[in-house]
């Protein structure tokens, strides 16, 4: 493993704090009873309190020296008089350990008592400090310069997202994100619980890939020896539950789908649903709206909430616009009573990329998608979606060409799905055989599966019931002004890193090396070819192959060639 030039220095100190019988990560509890927000939210002057956090900065000045210390809640200002933490002759904790040894990033914990500087500022007099974690790689921490700009801050995406672990500690706002996120879940799970509903949990492993349409992670149990699904959706189990007796359920899924990965989709991904008994999607749309008011209330202290350039109001009550009258707004095109074929070719007139695979259902979304959604900004539930649609919804009760069914958009994104269940077991498996005739003919989006067990379910009776699903992710990325999924998951799919590739040096280029290690990496090209003492042709060999490897540089300063070695 090569370290760099700090990472081989804080292992030094290491060994010295070992030396000087300090255990760099000692077992023992520490006994913290302030927060720095409790510091100075309840700041007494002489106050004694203990801390625990990590040092961000120092400046030391001789006999005494600040730090900055960080913890869950915030940063506050640790003074250390060499003579008040050392009152003894023993000078070493402060002279060796914490003006030496300590570094930035290292966990200490703090003793001692409040006061104010001159200048103002709240701050711990300390009279014991106790070293708690030495960090052996140093912190990306942002450079300020004289005007307060931010300079070499942790800042690529990419990094952010494989470290997050780093980002949390030097970007403190990204750390706001998820309290909101933690916000919203005890928002809704309150909200469902005052309203005398359970939260259950179904399986993550499932025989059948159902309750929607989408390409499933598959795995196999070596015991049972069948190929196991990881979980798609959690409807169906969820409204096994309504037919064994329960009147309203609701789960919190981890749900897993094989496709694509961008900005507003993860591989992996978390999804509420609930289902409530004798109630339709009429009822539902007002739940919905209540309860994401109430939703954005917790989470923000207010119902608005700004998306990018929109401002967005989640305060009830929401439009509602049927599907139907939604198309005929922007395309000029009414779907009522159309067939497949009209449909197919009004969309081609659209500039719309079909093909032979899409059913009428298929087409009436590529429609809406593609001319419709992005003009939905404010909260709108868009109602009354085609039969071929919604292969678990319940018939429109007034045109039975259509269903029961509702989704949420925002900012031209779906946020929510519900539904007036579908309960007829009759028509379940009718629709379930339709949606096979539909996978059989290419279309990877119909359902794949019939679930004959649940079809069994619903043969012993389900009350009427309503249900309604949300994306939990895309939810709290509105909420927070956040366009891509990666920055609402703590630890986003990513793909593989990749890995240092290990280079076998010839002996020709490991003598370079060594020399230039020996002369602090740096030196004249010309002083380094007499030294290495090869031939013309190894010498160029070992160069060119030092150079590819980004091992060495080779930098023109003046009338001089250096080589400075950066392996």
């Amino acid at each position: 493993m090569q370290l760099s030039e700090q990472e081989i220095i804080r292992r030094e100190k290491l060994g010295k704090l070992r030396e000087l019988g300090i255990n760099p990560y000692p077992a023992n509890l520490f006994p913290v009873d302030h927060t720095s927000k409790q510091v100075k939210d309840a700041f007494e002057e002489g106050k004694k309190v203990i801390v625990a956090g990590r040092v961000m900065s120092t400046r030391i000045q001789g006999k005494a020296s600040f730090a900055s210390l960080q913890d869950s809640e915030g940063r506050v200002q640790i003074y250390i008089n060499r003579d008040e933490l050392c009152p003894g002759e023993d000078k070493t904790l402060y002279n060796e350990v914490f003006k030496k040894l300590v570094d930035l990033g290292d966990f200490i914990g703090v003793e001692g008592e409040l006061f104010t500087t001159q200048v103002g500022e709240k701050s711990i007099r300390a009279t014991n400090f106790t070293l708690l974690s030495k960090t052996l790689r140093p912190l990306p921490l942002p450079k300020t310069d004289a005007e307060g700009n931010l300079h070499d801050g942790f800042t690529d995406p990419e990094l952010r997202y494989r470290q997050r672990y780093v980002d949390l500690v030097v970007n403190p706002q990204v750390k706001e994100v998820f309290v909101k996120r933690t916000k919203l879940f005890n928002a809704m799970r309150n909200f469902f619980n005052t309203a005398g509903y359970m939260e259950v949990e179904t399986p993550v492993l499932q025989s059948i890939p159902g309750g929607a349409a989408a390409r499933p992670f598959i795995t196999h149990h070596n015991s049972l020896d069948i190929p196991l699904y990881m979980r798609i959706a959690n409807e169906l189990y969820l409204k096994r539950l309504i037919v064994g007796g329960f009147d309203g359920v609701y789960e919190f899924s981890k749900n897993f789908r094989n496709e694509g990965m961008d900005r507003t989709h993860n591989p992996e991904f978390t999804a509420m649903e609930i289902y409530v008994a004798y109630k339709d999607y009429n009822w539902m749309m007002e739940f919905t709206e209540n309860l994401l008011e109430h939703c954005a209330i917790a989470v923000n202290g207010t119902a608005d909430a700004t998306f990018g350039e929109h401002h967005v109001s989640f305060k009830a009550p929401y439009a509602r616009v049927t599907m139907t009258d939604a198309i005929i707004k922007y395309t000029g095109f009414d779907i009522s009573g159309k067939s497949e074929k009209e449909i197919f070719e009004a969309a081609k007139s659209m500039g719309i990329a079909v093909d032979e695979t899409m059913g009428k259902g298929k087409l009436i979304d590529e429609i809406f998608g593609e001319k419709c959604e992005g003009n939905f900004i404010q909260p709108t539930f868009i109602t009354d979606y085609p039969k071929e649609m919604s292969p678990l919804c319940k018939e429109h009760r007034d045109n039975p060409d259509l269903t029961e069914r509702f989704e949420l958009m925002v900012c031209g994104k779906e946020v929510a799905n519900a539904y007036s269940e579908l309960n007829d077991p009759i028509d379940q498996r009718e629709r379930f055989e339709a949606q096979l005739k539909l996978s059989e003919r290419g279309d990877d989006e119909a359902t794949q599966f019939i679930d004959n067990d649940f079809l069994r379910a619903l043969e012993y009776g389900m009350p009427p019931t309503s249900g309604l699903g949300i994306g939990m992710d895309r939810l709290i990325m509105f909420l927070t002004n956040n366009a891509s999924i990666q920055e609402v998951l703590f630890f986003p799919q990513m793909r593989p890193e990749k890995k240092a590739v290990e280079v076998e040096l010839s002996a020709e280029e490991k003598g370079i090396i060594e020399i230039l290690k020996a002369n602090e990496n740096v030196m004249p090209l010309n002083l380094l070819k007499v030294k290495a003492d090869l031939s013309g042709k190894k010498w160029d060999a070992a160069m060119k192959s030092l150079s590819k490897h980004a091992l060495v540089k080779v930098a023109v300063n003046g009338e001089d060639k250096i080589v400075e070695h950066i392996g």
